[in-house]
């Protein structure tokens, strides 16, 4: 659970294990308290494409530096999750009275706490590190 910009967000993700320990985040259900929902439609849509932006620094992206400078350039060789990698993502927008707040970058910080818990619960085990090798 996270909140940022006025906007409650809390995630549960569901992984597919291997008998190799590889894994695959099958489905995350996020429940977002934004207030009133002005358009439910484009806090869906945000809450999707931050998902797969944190999922993606989760699972596979990292920045790494050699001779103090950043070696990757561009998304040739900094790795974003696709579209055919996406799990189902179930969005609850919860009903509110209240204002409107912001819906931008909520989604993002709870992905990565989701998989690892949803990790630890399916496997007992806390050695992992981020970005977490998935196999993808």
């Amino acid at each position: 659970m996270h909140k940022s910009f006025g906007t409650y967000v809390a995630q549960v993700a569901e992984l597919l294990i291997g008998d190799d320990k590889s894994f695959k985040v099958e489905k995350v259900t996020c429940a977002v308290d934004f207030g009133i929902a002005v358009n439910p439609d484009i806090i869906k849509a945000q809450m999707e494409g931050e998902i797969g932006y944190g999922l993606s620094a989760t699972l596979m992206s990292e920045i790494t530096l050699q001779k103090g400078r950043v070696v990757e350039s561009n998304f040739d060789s900094y790795r974003v999750i696709r579209m055919r990698d996406m799990p189902a993502i179930d969005v609850h927008i919860v009903p509110s009275a209240n204002p409107p707040s912001g819906v931008g970058e909520s989604a993002t910080p709870v992905i990565g706490p989701a998989v690892a818990n949803a990790l630890f619960a399916a496997t007992g085990n806390i050695n992992y590190s981020m970005p977490i090798a998935s196999k993808v």
